[in-house]
């Protein structure tokens, strides 16, 4: 059976609409006017147990909205969902001790209190034997590197101790399942490789299962072997992220600063030169077409490097290059293609 079962789930809110000017707000205080805003549609998916699978989309695109059905957090408005054979809203206290959340803008860890004081309060609330919670605790903390952190108050941890916290807190009572809304957001490129290894070795030394949202494709790269990308509550694209990377993920933006003035007619072979300053230069470039290695290589040529920043083009860039496919699909299909 798989860990997560998604047919057709939808969730509607009613919102209501804002007037404008002294007279029409007077009258919506007697007849208020409302619309409908749908913030998943009709969505169907299903993880296997121990995957991790990455989920990921623009804001508003129903990411968290999803996450909160699955936890049980909210009801949808029509569809079905089985979390480890749980219906997450109406067994959702069953389903609270098989998993585990972490949302990366609401903690949960006692904001005045040391991390250990809370994560001793959910070995009670769990109700776990004292032994293993202390056990528990210790594999957690060498795990995540943050047994000299558990006896400071959180309000003076880094975000990105905080967050290493927060994760090791929402493992306490060895859940079979993982979900993480926006870890990482926020946090520093090495607090977040952190985060990344330590759930990645968690999965493999457990079994945890860890669906996984975020803005951040380097996220869903390290960890995931599958991407689901939502936007505006409706998947666009559910495959191998491995098939990802080789159709949408080729593109790469290169920011160098060398020691010396550049000169203004900066050019590599094989490159897209799209801006040149006095010590710096950002280009753009295929992997597809030209390897990464011959780039630093010819970039290293040019001068004395100081800084190099290579990076994957944005998920709404991806998401847009998905719907300018599909609507050619559609074209060609129709036979209107241009």
């Amino acid at each position: 059976m798989p860990a997560i079962q998604v047919n057709q789930l939808q969730k509607t809110y009613k919102t209501k609409q804002k007037a404008a000017g002294v007279k029409a707000s007077l009258q919506s205080l007697i007849n208020p006017k409302y619309h409908m805003v749908e913030a998943i549609r009709g969505i169907s998916f299903e993880m296997q147990d121990g995957e991790l699978l990455g989920f990921i989309g623009p804001n508003g695109a129903g990411k968290s909205t999803t996450i909160k059905i699955l936890t049980g957090i909210l009801y949808p408005t029509a569809g079905q969902a089985s979390i480890l054979g749980f219906t997450p809203w109406k067994d959702r206290q069953k389903l609270a001790y098989q998993i585990g959340s972490v949302f990366g803008q609401r903690p949960q860890l006692w904001y005045h209190l040391p991390a250990i004081d809370t994560f001793q309060l959910f070995g009670k609330i769990y109700e776990l034997d004292d032994r293993f919670v202390r056990q528990r605790i210790a594999m957690l903390a060498e795990a995540f590197e943050i047994k000299d952190l558990l006896e400071t108050p959180v309000r003076k941890l880094s975000l990105g101790q905080r967050m290493r916290c927060e994760v090791a807190a929402s493992l306490l009572h060895k859940p079979r399942l993982l979900l993480l809304d926006e870890p990482s957001i926020g946090l520093d490129v090495v607090a977040k490789q952190r985060i990344r290894d330590t759930v990645k070795m968690m999965n493999q030394q457990e079994g945890v299962g860890v669906l996984l949202t975020s803005h951040d494709a380097g996220d869903i790269e390290a960890l995931c072997r599958n991407v689901i990308i939502i936007n505006h509550g409706q998947i666009v694209y559910q495959d191998k992220v491995s098939n990802l990377k080789r159709r949408y993920l080729t593109t790469k933006l290169v920011e160098v600063r060398y020691a010396q003035e550049v000169s203004p007619n900066f050019h590599i072979e094989g490159v897209e030169t799209l801006k040149i300053g006095h010590y710096g230069v950002k280009l753009r470039f295929d992997t597809s077409q030209t390897p990464v290695e011959r780039v630093v290589s010819r970039l290293a040529e040019a001068g004395n490097l100081v800084d190099v920043t290579i990076s994957d083009p944005t998920l709404e860039e991806v998401i847009r290059r998905i719907y300018q496919e599909a609507e050619r699909s559609n074209l060609k299909e129709a036979g209107k293609e241009p």
